[in-house]
């Protein structure tokens, strides 16, 4: 089957996987794209990244990452790869070089879910009071569903570079969630300025691809056709 549009890898945060932009992919597969989410585990940044890179194999190029939360330090680090176009963050993380996951967030207020959250077992987990910080503009049935599938990370992850800085040689998108209390608002807005991204700001929780699909389906659209016409431009 012959792809003339680009392909689009999303890549899930902290407390989620896949199945968190399951508003968002079918739209986007029945305009005609080719479409995977990247279900990596979070035990490591490296071994994040290197899934991505490994799902980048499994479609057409070029492709778009998508990356929501600490996804968007996944994407930094795996859109380096020639056959990345571009990058699409959603109330995401994009440390420099010289940042981690954690040194990146802490230079912004603490944001309320990390009173929700337990280390056990080796892991962090997101405790239930913790859902409205997270997904709090979602219904009470969808929240619990968020919660109950949360994928859970280790310790150190956000204590790790992730090797690469794709926003500086990549045209990038970012939407800020105006009522995030996950990832600071000023953080997103610090970093979308930074990487010169072209901005939207929704008013939505943490979880803009769930309680604002049609918003996050038009920025892909929108970071889609421009890389499309690039790449048209390229190849005459």
């Amino acid at each position: 089957m012959m792809h003339t549009k680009p392909s689009i890898v999303f890549c899930h945060g902290l407390w989620a996987d896949g199945s968190c932009f399951s508003k968002v992919i079918p739209t986007l597969q029945a305009e005609g794209h080719q479409v995977i989410a990247a279900q990596y585990a979070l035990n490591t940044t490296a071994d994040d990244v290197a899934t991505v890179r490994s799902a980048l194999g499994r479609i057409s190029s070029p492709a778009i990452l998508v990356g929501h939360s600490y996804g968007g330090s996944v994407i930094t680090g795996a859109g380096t790869d020639d056959r990345v176009a571009g990058l699409v963050y959603i109330a995401a993380l994009a440390p420099d070089a010289d940042e981690t996951s954690q040194t990146q967030q802490s230079n912004f207020p603490k944001t309320d879910v990390f009173s929700y959250i337990e280390v056990a077992d080796g892991r962090i987990w997101l405790l239930p009071e913790g859902i409205d910080c997270f997904a709090g503009d979602l219904s009470e049935q969808e929240k619990k569903l968020v919660w109950a599938t949360q994928c859970v990370p280790a310790p150190d992850l956000f204590n790790a570079k992730v090797g690469g800085t794709a926003w500086k040689s990549k045209p990038s998108w970012y939407i800020v969630a105006k009522n995030d209390r996950t990832v600071h608002p000023d953080m997103e807005r610090f970093v979308a300025k930074r990487m010169g991204a072209k901005v939207t700001e929704v008013a939505s929780s943490h979880v803009p691809m769930l309680s604002h699909p049609d918003v996050v389906i038009d920025v892909i659209r929108a970071a889609a056709k421009a890389v499309g016409a690039r790449s048209a431009a390229a190849s005459q």
